[in-house]
């Protein structure tokens, strides 16, 4: 009787094992803890490609992997690259067998940041590059001006890519907005475009909404200092311009959509 209470015993012990096993645990939607609830915008299964990258301020071989999720050593063996530590802003590279670009957007511990401000360009086309020459040529000696620009698909941009800027790598204050000294406490984020006569792209309303959810829940940044630059007091324009969506803006940054 004690020998077939064992093996039935035993039987229990080796179905509840099984029934563990093909149970694994849910892996987390995102690793670190501030991510935002929504997915990077664009992600969306594509073919690979080798891709044509300008290489913009601020970006390495490291970041250019991670955006197009490939190797570092794929994109130092098809460049040739001798020195690839030492990039240099407009070269030309090809990324082989790139994927749909991402946004690589690093979040650092700061209490600096108090205040999230938008921009448009005023442009029809742009990026970071252009704009960063375009600052030196004013007098802005450590270059672009802004924390993060989004472009609108012009000057071989992908509309809503999200680009970082070295000011934001290197977690220095903007050069984006004089007023109420917005330049030392807040984060600047430029669009692409002039929305005094044109209309926000969805992609780069997509990758905004995307972006700023990010930056806010980290840094714990009131929806009430979240700005427009002539919503500034003291600031004398309209940007991000006339047409910019902000009932749009500030009901998908509250309901999650």
């Amino acid at each position: 009787m004690k020998k077939l209470s064992y093996l039935i015993l035993l039987s229990v012990l080796a179905l509840t094992c099984a029934s563990c096993a093909r149970i694994s645990p849910r892996p987390p939607v995102y690793a670190p803890k501030t991510y935002p609830a929504i997915p990077p915008p664009q992600e969306v299964p594509s073919a690979r490609y080798d891709a044509s990258h300008v290489v913009a301020p601020g970006e390495t071989v490291w970041r250019l992997a991670k955006m197009y999720d490939v190797s570092m050593e794929s994109i130092i063996e098809k460049n040739k690259l001798k020195k690839p530590d030492r990039l240099s802003i407009g070269q030309k590279l090809v990324i082989p067998q790139a994927a749909q670009i991402k946004p690589v957007v690093p979040l650092y511990p700061s209490d600096t940041w108090k205040y999230i401000i938008i921009h448009h360009s005023a442009t029809d086309e742009g990026n970071a590059l252009c704009f960063n020459e375009g600052h030196k040529k004013r007098g802005f000696y450590r270059g672009l001006g802004y924390h993060f620009v989004i472009d609108n698909g012009t000057l071989e941009k992908t509309d809503g890519q999200i680009e970082v800027s070295p000011r934001w790598l290197k977690q220095e204050v903007g050069a984006h907005c004089k007023a109420s000294k917005m330049n030392y406490r807040s984060i600047g984020i430029c669009l692409v475009g002039n929305f005094d006569i044109e209309q926000v792209t969805s992609r780069q309303m997509d990758s905004l909404i995307y972006l700023v959810r990010r930056l806010k829940d980290y840094y714990h940044i009131s929806p009430k200092n979240i700005l427009g630059h002539g919503q500034v007091r003291g600031a004398k324009t309209n940007c991000p311009g006339k047409k910019f969506p902000w009932e749009e803006f500030k009901r998908r940054l509250t309901s999650g959509s």
